[in-house]
């Protein structure tokens, strides 16, 4: 028994002396826990410690503190000290993101499959629009799809192959992989850049028709028309930006699809606003508002090669691989080169673009006002010797008076082609010309004279008010009789204007007065319904002749 208790109270004492180190350090405020404690709380479930009795949890008591209390209840002082817990820790803090999203729902399977946020699905298999995402967890982004370089260019040798005559341009489009763009789009400098998202999901054929409508923009100077309407009509808001963006489109897509190139799924037609195929973007703008359909095509943008407005993702004049002025001339060139020499196989509207393209449209109003101006300034029009002023060289010989020069506003004659060859229209663009050549000769309107022409002229009557004048014809053309009326008149004109579709002899020998000639634009053939053969006269070399229209 003696042995036992010198044992307990050597066990004791090897207890009591921990833990009365530890009970200092509580009375000092110390708020460490024992070595203990610190085991049994930090083991959480784990194996017990050495002084932690077998089966017992966190709270269980160590053989330190039973001999605690042995001892004072051996030495007859009862301590109570209340033992402190242990705190347990505070959980670890929880990662944004953490929470697990749903499980995907796989496409025609009816049940949702418990996969991974990040694992690959099945080809046939689409991720859940509607599922759940961790608080501050960007959502899938389709621009997480790579751009499939190979379906792209193959796209491209399509629409090679079955629109033959753009290829030179079609391969002068240099790709820009771009994944803030929606679908694809081009800039001035024959940039075209691409959405990775926008090529995985398009068929090869449609993408084809992508293609050729982008690069249509640019051959038809969608850029430069644009940013001219843009600043002409002050229009530069994103509103506006899209109104010219889908004049532009409504000018390609209604001729450009068909044999063998389908019309991709979205693309806008006239039709959708009851408005007329074949016409301009500027005739579009001018003629429709198109409030109908801006909100349903706020996300269309085919960039600033179709509007004229630059956008944040191009890379502006001053980034690698664009094309320079003289290279995009050239290649329009090549194009529309490449349009007449197979024009049975094109568009309406292509052959109209190559049309102009090679002889671009001029000022004619503007140049038809010039040749009447020169042909008035001409030295010997409109000059007579009046002694109303003496002349200044009379000073020289005493005792002679000498008649000076002066020049009087010219006389003009406008002899108008009324034969049934000539439209109403036609007429009446002739009309508002004789107004036009009354402001040039400085509004004196009774220096000027008309004369209706068929196959026989009428009188010359002089000028009032253009819309007075009585045109009277409808049968067949000869000018001749025309200018042979106009030399006749009293007095005689300085310059005589023959406003004509060209379908006239002319006369052998030049009149002695400044000719023009405002010619209306005719085929080559096919002048007379009696000889098909025939082939109209071309006009004299002495007349200066502008082109209307």
């Amino acid at each position: 028994m003696t042995e036992g208790m010198e044992a307990g109270a050597g066990a004791g004492s090897g207890a009591m002396t921990r833990d009365a180190e530890a009970g200092a350090g509580a009375r000092a405020g110390d708020a460490r826990m024992t070595q203990d404690t610190r085991t049994s709380a930090g083991a959480g479930g784990g194996p017990a410690t050495q002084n932690t009795k077998a089966g017992t949890g966190s709270g269980a008591m160590t053989q330190g503190t039973m001999a605690e209390h042995g001892r004072g209840a051996l030495s007859g002082v009862v301590r109570k000290r209340p033992v402190p817990r242990p705190m347990p820790p505070p959980p670890p803090p929880r990662p944004v993101g953490a929470t697990r999203p749903r499980p995907p729902v796989v496409a025609g399977s009816g049940a949702t499959t418990a996969l991974p946020p990040d694992a690959a699905l099945p080809p046939d298999a689409t991720r859940s629009p509607n599922a759940t995402r961790p608080l501050g967890a960007r959502p899938p982004l389709e621009s997480a799809v790579p751009l499939d370089m190979e379906k792209l260019l193959a796209a491209r040798l399509h629409a090679v192959k079955v629109r033959p005559y753009l290829a030179v341009a079609l391969f002068a489009l240099h790709i820009v992989e771009d994944r803030s763009v929606p679908t694809m789009a081009v800039d001035a400098h024959w940039r075209c850049y691409v959405s990775p998202a926008f090529v995985a999901r398009m068929p090869v054929e449609e993408l084809a028709g992508v293609w050729v409508h982008e690069v249509s923009h640019l051959l038809r100077d969608h850029h430069g028309r644009g940013e001219r309407y843009a600043r002409e009509n002050e229009e530069y808001g994103p509103g506006q930006r899209l109104r010219r963006n889908i004049a532009a489109d409504f000018e390609i897509n209604d001729d450009i699809y068909g044999d063998g190139l389908p019309r991709p799924a979205g693309a806008v037609l006239p039709s959708r606003l009851g408005l007329t195929s074949g016409l301009l973007m500027e005739e579009y703008l001018r003629t429709s508002s198109m409030s109908g359909c801006t909100g349903d095509l706020a996300w269309l943008d085919c960039g600033s090669g179709a509007d004229g407005q630059a956008r944040p993702w191009e890379l502006g004049p001053d980034g690698s691989h664009g094309l320079t002025r003289q290279q995009r001339d050239a290649v329009r060139f090549r194009v529309a080169e490449g349009i007449k020499g197979q024009p049975g196989d094109t568009p309406d509207g292509w052959r109209r673009w190559a049309d102009e393209a090679f002889h671009p449209p001029q000022p004619w109003r503007q140049l038809l006002g010039a040749a009447i101006r020169s042909a008035a300034g001409a030295p010997g029009v409109g000059e007579n010797h009046t002694y109303r002023r003496p002349s200044r060289r009379s000073a020289a010989v005493p005792g002679v008076l000498l008649p000076s020069l002066r020049r009087t506003p010219p006389r003009v004659c406008v002899v108008i082609d009324t034969s049934g060859s000539v439209s109403d229209a036609e007429l009446g663009s002739a009309l508002l010309e004789v107004a036009g050549i009354a402001r040039a000769v400085g509004g004196r309107r009774d220096l000027v004279s008309v004369i209706s022409c068929d196959a026989a002229a009428g009188l010359a009557a002089p000028l009032c008010r253009a819309e007075d004048i009585e045109l009277i014809g409808g049968g067949g053309t000869d000018l001749r009789s025309g200018f042979t009326r106009a030399l006749r008149s009293r007095p005689r004109p300085d310059v005589i204007v023959a406003l004509t579709d060209g379908q006239t002899p002319w006369p052998s020998a030049p009149p002695p007065c400044r000719t023009v000639v405002g010619l209306f634009p005719r085929p080559a053939l096919g002048g007379n319904e009696r000889d098909p053969d025939y082939v109209p006269d071309t006009p004299p070399s002495w007349a200066r002749v502008v082109t209307i229209g």
